[in-house]
């Protein structure tokens, strides 16, 4: 077949398409339309399709400069190219709870204005006033405020950014993205900028400024890719000589699982070791919160400057108070502890400076507080300018070597030691607890019905074992039904009383107070059950304790009362009277007579208070039955001594009488207790003690020193004499001695 070659006819019509524009060069035919061609060589069938292209619609790229660009803008157009624009409207104002008592004030100032505009009067001298009332206010709670209260100040939603301050505070600035590994995290943020003419590296956590902005930045908690990005940035400024400046304000690196799965502690690690050998001078600057590693990440500077408001911390206060005191309403506590604000790290010299913030926060003006870093800057490179790079690189090492330094060798202060947190002891389970007492209740029983020994040493163990459980379970019942800070309180007052060496009585009530407090509110606490039930078996083995060491003590006293009444009635002369009354009994071979029977009485008297004294020697306390009735028997018929002892009181009171009123702080103190003593109560009972106290201590030292305490010796001596039997023996004559010495002690507090 013939080909058609360089023909002259070219097909048109309206059924031409697109492909029919195609020219076939491969056949050897030009002009010739493709569908005709097909026809001509297919002939018979016909085929038809068609070629469809979908333009799919994306989003217009947004160009860091704008659309309508103003020509008359200070350094040109392209001063400051980041995505990064101005609010359209302005933050609605965020009150905090402190903040409160002045936002009533303000309401004051606009009502009395509203009232003015509306009457038409002279409201100037009332305004004036207000403003001036809510100056001094905001004044006094500015400057002193509470670590809590300034990391909410920190957290403020509308707090000036870094990129606000870096557009406040550049004269240019270029922002540059990416980690050059194909992500871009924005709760990063870096750029190139001028300050006076000098070009700094900046980068640092961007937060968003409204929910919508917030979701964008991930509330600036960045992920490996924000770390990497900002490692990358600082290679760059070190290779081009850029100082670098970091913006810290992050709650901490995000720690979801995806971020793990990236390497979010590989990345930050790599941060910090870079950091450490740049060669250029690097200043960071808190403007917000810093928490945790998140911050450090990009805080490896020479120069760590804070805001007056901005925290610094390795876990937050909620964090910190969630782990230590299972609550975080214990946050403003934790908060006190970290030492977190910018006053606190500077007296730690982990920051070197603070920059000022207005009253009300970085937020009330944020162009003064943007001035003020500018201000700090321009400064702390001025003095890192002058280093040459191993001075350095010998700066930034030395400002972290030297934190938390300490020496060894050294004592520790009694107080501090006191104060510090004692090792937690380990928590038994109470399977476990219950085994150990049934074992040990087991031992004693078989201890008490053999003669083997109770297992001392085991029940002493178990015993503190039960003791650190109890005082365990109290505290947290305590911590539960919330009195642990009254307790505090309490035990602080005590230990101060007891270092000025004041008495108790005082802070007795308060103690009487606190324990009925607690014994009231304790079924409430979650713990009661396992606490009264610990209780309850710490005093079944102490009442197992008690019990074994009284029948060890009483068995031991039985031997010995058994050894030396067989030691008195051997002794010779003993065992002659027993011996010679026996014989004498026997040979009468009748009952005894009355003689013989006040022998008999005597001999048994002899032979018990030989047995006393040598009891009492071995500081047993033993009383004779009967013998003081029939010493005071034998006293009553003695009416002298009873005209002296007489005497005796009546001279104690007149002695009282002249100490009272040569006196005036005695009778000061007998008033004091006459008059508490007409109406007592729960609350001057223990002061009425303590006075009593005080009154018979003095009146007491008045006694002793004055002669009646030598007519009182004599006195003694002379009952002793007298209560003695004519035909006692030594051991009846000694104890007489006591007896009286106790009997005249007795005559001497009764006329007191």
């Amino acid at each position: 077949m013939a080909s058609i070659t360089q023909s002259p006819v070219t097909f048109t019509g309206a059924s031409a398409t697109a492909s029919d524009l195609l020219r076939s060069s491969s056949n050897g035919v030009c002009g010739v339309p493709l569908k005709a061609l097909g026809r001509l060589r297919l002939g018979a069938k016909r085929r038809d399709f068609t070629v469809t292209a979908k333009i799919r619609k994306v989003k217009k790229h947004e160009y860091p400069w704008p659309d309508n660009p103003d020509p008359n803008v200070k350094g040109g157009v392209l001063s400051h190219l980041s995505p990064f624009k101005p609010l359209k409207e302005k933050p609605k104002p965020v009150t905090l709870a402190f903040e409160k008592p002045l936002m009533d004030l303000q309401k004051k100032i606009i009502d009395v204005r509203k009232m003015a505009n509306e009457t038409g009067l002279d409201f100037t001298d009332q305004i004036s006033s207000l403003e001036t009332k809510y100056l001094q206010a905001l004044k006094d709670l500015y400057t002193h405020l509470t670590p809590i209260q300034r990391v909410n100040i920190a957290r403020h939603p509308n707090r000036p950014t870094f990129l606000d301050h870096v557009f406040s505070i550049t004269d240019k600035f270029v922002e540059l993205h990416g980690d050059r590994a194909g992500y871009d995290d924005p709760a990063i943020v870096t750029g190139i900028g001028t300050i006076d003419g000098r070009r700094y590296m900046f980068m640092g956590h961007q937060k968003g400024r409204n929910t919508k902005e917030n979701i964008q930045r991930n509330f600036g908690m960045p992920t490996p890719h924000g770390y990497r990005k900002a490692m990358r940035m600082m290679y760059y400024a070190d290779h081009h000589g850029f100082p670098i400046i970091t913006f810290i304000d992050t709650p901490g690196a995000f720690a979801d699982l995806k971020s793990e799965e990236l390497g979010q502690g590989e990345a930050i690690a790599h941060n910090l070791r870079t950091m450490f050998g740049l060669k250029v001078p690097i200043v960071s600057i808190v403007i917000g919160e810093g928490g945790s590693g998140g911050a450090l990440a990009i805080g490896c500077a020479n120069k760590l400057l804070m805001l007056e408001n901005a925290v610094f911390y390795v876990a937050s206060p909620e964090a910190c108070a969630a782990i230590l005191w299972k609550s975080a309403k214990a946050s403003p506590k934790a908060a006190e502890k970290l030492k977190i604000t910018a006053t606190e790290l500077c007296k730690l010299q982990i920051a070197d400076a603070i920059i000022p913030e207005p009253l009300g926060g970085a937020h009330a003006d944020p162009s003064w507080t943007s001035q003020q870093i500018k201000k700090a800057i321009n400064e702390s490179m001025d003095e890192l300018m002058t280093m040459d790079t191993e001075e350095l690189l010998k700066h930034r090492s030395l400002k972290f070597r030297k934190l938390g330094g300490f020496q060894e060798g050294i004592p520790i202060d009694p107080n501090l030691k006191a104060n510090m947190k004692k090792k937690d002891e380990p928590i038994i389970q109470m399977e476990n607890l219950e085994g150990e007492v049934e074992k040990l209740k087991q031992q004693i029983l078989s201890a008490k019905d053999s003669t083997t020994t109770p297992p001392e040493l085991g029940l002493n163990e178990m015993i503190e074992k039960l003791k650190r459980e109890l005082d365990r379970e109290y505290d947290e019942a305590v911590e539960a039904i919330g009195l642990s800070d009254k307790l505090v309180m309490l035990r602080e007052e005590m230990a101060k009383a007891e270092l000025q060496g004041q008495s108790l009585h005082p802070l007795q009530y308060k103690i009487d107070k606190l324990a009925g407090e607690l014994e009231r509110a304790l079924p409430t606490a979650p713990n009661y059950a396992s606490l009264t039930y610990k209780r309850d078996m710490l005093k079944e083995i102490m009442k197992a304790k008690i019990l074994g060491e009284q029948t060890k003590k009483a068995a031991l006293i039985k031997d010995e009362m058994n050894k030396r009444y067989k030691e008195i009635i051997d002794r010779p002369h003993i065992k002659a009277k027993f011996e010679a009354l026996k014989a004498e009994v026997e040979a009468t071979g009748s009952p005894p007579d009355n003689k013989q029977k006040e022998n008999i009485i005597n001999l048994k008297k002899e032979i018990e208070f030989e047995l006393i004294n040598a009891l009492r020697s071995l500081g047993l306390d033993v009383e004779a039955k009967g013998l003081v009735t029939e010493k005071l028997r034998k006293l009553a018929s003695f009416p002298d001594i009873k005209t002296k002892i007489e005497e005796l009181d009546q001279g104690i009171h007149k002695e009282i009488e002249a100490a009272v009123k040569s006196s005036p702080d005695l009778q000061s103190k007998i008033e004091l207790l006459e008059k508490e003593g007409e109406t007592p109560n729960s609350e001057t009972k223990y002061k009425i003690e303590a006075l009593k106290q005080e009154i018979e201590q003095n009146l007491a030292a008045a006694l002793t020193s004055s002669p009646l305490a030598s007519k009182y010796e004599e006195l003694k001596e002379e009952i002793s004499q007298a209560v003695e039997s004519p035909g006692g023996n030594k051991g009846l004559n000694e104890s007489s001695s006591k007896h009286g010495g106790s009997t005249g002690a007795n005559a001497e507090r009764t006329c007191v």
